[in-house]
């Protein structure tokens, strides 16, 4: 999958997972993005979109 939201550029960040020994293990977070159809400018295409932008509806789902 994409590593990225097409819409709103939203994309991985990484940071420290700290255990309970109070150890660092650097790790990523990944955005939660789907491959979509999206109708911009009355043409329909697919685009990997995060779920966040698609619940907001800043994209309108085609058909």
């Amino acid at each position: 999958m994409a590593k990225f939201c097409e819409v709103c550029g939203k994309g991985s960040i990484s940071g420290n997972s700290i255990t309970h020994s109070d150890r660092k293990i650097r790790r990523t977070w990944k955005p939660n993005v789907r491959r979509i159809n999206v109708v911009e400018n009355g043409v329909s295409s697919k685009k990997f979109v995060c779920t966040r932008c698609m619940r907001s509806g800043k994209v309108q789902r085609a058909i």
